[in-house]
């Protein structure tokens, strides 16, 4: 055999791979919306931005990356070695990241705009936030905050006046007083107890974090599962360890007592703290906001470092059941706080700012749950068949849509494969429409069309059985003059809609 003869061993060894298909994939933790969710979403957040309106607050919209040392050391807490940030370098050799909130751009921004800014600066505005944090059931990286704050007011009102925005948010939303509830506690009352028990300096910031976490966990563990959380950790039913703030018996017992209620030889941090809480209480009862809308809770906490005076957070009481079958309230959808000393960064003056957060897309669970968030109420378009492609048929179909476009109707020509008739009446059927207009060559050259009510149609079909009955009765479709297409189809989706509300 010659040595130039290709041998079939070679020949499949010499056969080029076939690349290899892509595979269609999400990045962990983050998640795609349909039509009903991004409608529905609008439809809440709408009634948000009403409120926030009716309170004088006007919208403003920051970048979603900041420089990195923008961010600053107010990051939120993570089991990540980054810090909880996703970063890169820009081609200048600067740090980017992708903002984790909306306040820490608000205080950018502000400081950068400071000359041009009216203060006190009432502002909203919703967007994306980025945590590069480990993903679990209900916990994304990439998700909606809608931030309302006030920023150059130093007074309590300004405080309690988040405080009433936010109950006032619920309510629009159609949350029933009682299914919500407004908690406020102070910061300073809190530096007050750290101070107390020895801990209140910088060298400290990381074991007062433990402690402000343990306290945070008193609604799910209980006093008893914070005792354990502010001494050396506490176990789980599974066995996984949560190691505590290494208090000592008397400290924790005086951390206990302070969010109890039992506040005793108060120092004068904690002195400050009461006594604005008790001006935001006075402000709130003033103005006709009950105990079972907003109330002093010792035991509210947040989470951030830079939180300087109130913080209050707003939860929901009802009941739902969780992923493991246990009956919970749904807990906490809105927090925010005073946070003095954010801006001062940039300018190295004290500028007093205040405000809160919703989290949009728990707003949204929580709404669904009570049934209070719509599914999508828009209606599908009408669709107009294609039964001929030569250039004066198609010209015709396009009037057809633009005139019922034109009349506030949604519409469209159908641009898939026209050969098979009865899958433009399928695609139409699957999309939800309500009307199918045709239109073949003798109906034009008549001065006619066809319209076929989809949803009459649906149900008068269901009431035949025999296939020879319904090709003959055609349920629901008429013939009309040209002329009348845009009245006849208003007249029908008038129908409908008279059908569904019935």
């Amino acid at each position: 055999m010659s040595e130039n003869v290709e041998t079939p061993k070679q020949s499949k060894k010499q056969k080029k791979k076939k690349p290899q298909r892509l595979k269609a994939r999400q990045p962990r933790g983050f998640v795609d919306r349909d039509a009903d969710d991004i409608r529905a979403g609008e439809q809440m957040m709408s009634k948000i931005r009403g409120v926030y309106e009716r309170y004088g607050f006007d919208p403003v919209e920051t970048p979603m990356f900041e420089y990195t040392d923008v961010l600053g050391k107010f990051l939120p807490d993570t089991d990540r070695p980054n810090e909880g940030v996703f970063s890169l370098q820009d081609d200048d050799e600067q740090w980017m990241s992708l903002r984790y909130d909306l306040t820490a751009p608000l205080a950018r921004h502000f400081a950068q705009n400071i000359n041009d800014l009216q203060t006190p600066y009432r502002t909203y505005r919703a967007g994306y936030v980025f945590r590069n944090e480990k993903p679990g059931p209900g916990r994304f990286r990439q998700f909606m905050q809608f931030d309302a704050d006030t920023v150059g007011a130093p007074n309590p009102s300004a405080d309690a006046e988040m405080c009433m925005m936010m109950a006032d948010t619920m309510e629009a939303l159609g949350i029933a007083r009682g299914d919500y509830v407004v908690r406020v506690n102070n910061r300073k009352v809190l530096d007050g107890v750290m101070e107390a028990i020895g801990i209140g300096g910088d060298e400290y910031a990381e074991r007062r974090l433990g402690v402000l976490r343990a306290i945070d966990k008193l609604d799910k563990f209980g006093i008893e599962g914070v005792r354990l959380l502010l001494g050396d950790g506490r176990m789980d039913d599974s066995g996984d360890f949560t190691k505590g703030a290494g208090l000592d018996g008397d400290q924790a017992q005086f951390v206990l007592a302070q969010i109890s209620g039992e506040t005793s030889q108060p120092n004068p941090s904690m002195q400050a703290g009461i006594a604005e809480l008790g001006q935001i209480k006075a402000l709130i009862e003033g103005a006709g906001y009950g105990a079972d809308q907003i109330k002093i809770d010792p035991s509210v906490v947040r989470g951030l470092e830079y939180y300087t005076g109130p913080v209050y957070e707003c939860e929901l009481t009802f009941p739902v059941t969780n992923e493991k079958g246990e009956t919970v309230t749904f807990g906490s959808v809105a927090g925010g706080g005073r946070y003095d000393g954010l801006v001062k960064r940039f300018t190295g003056q004290d500028i007093p700012a205040t405000g809160f957060s919703i989290g949009v897309s728990r707003l949204m669970t929580a709404l669904k749950n009570l049934g209070k968030l719509q599914s999508d109420t828009v209606l599908a378009p009408v669709v107009v068949c294609v039964m001929d492609r030569d250039n004066d048929a198609l010209a015709g179909y396009q009037q057809m849509v633009q005139e019922l476009r034109n009349a506030g109707i949604r519409a469209e020509m159908y641009q898939g494969n026209p050969k098979q008739f009865g899958k433009q009446l399928q695609y139409a059927d699957r999309r939800g429409s309500p009307v199918a207009i045709i239109q073949g060559s003798d109906e034009r050259e008549a001065g006619e069309v066809q319209v076929k009510d989809l949803v009459e149609g649906m149900r008068l079909s269901q009431q035949i059985s025999d296939n020879e009955e319904w090709r003959a009765s055609r349920p629901a479709q008429q013939t009309i003059k040209r002329v009348d297409l845009v009245s006849t189809v208003q007249s029908v989706l008038t129908a409908q809609e008279t059908e569904r509300n019935s």
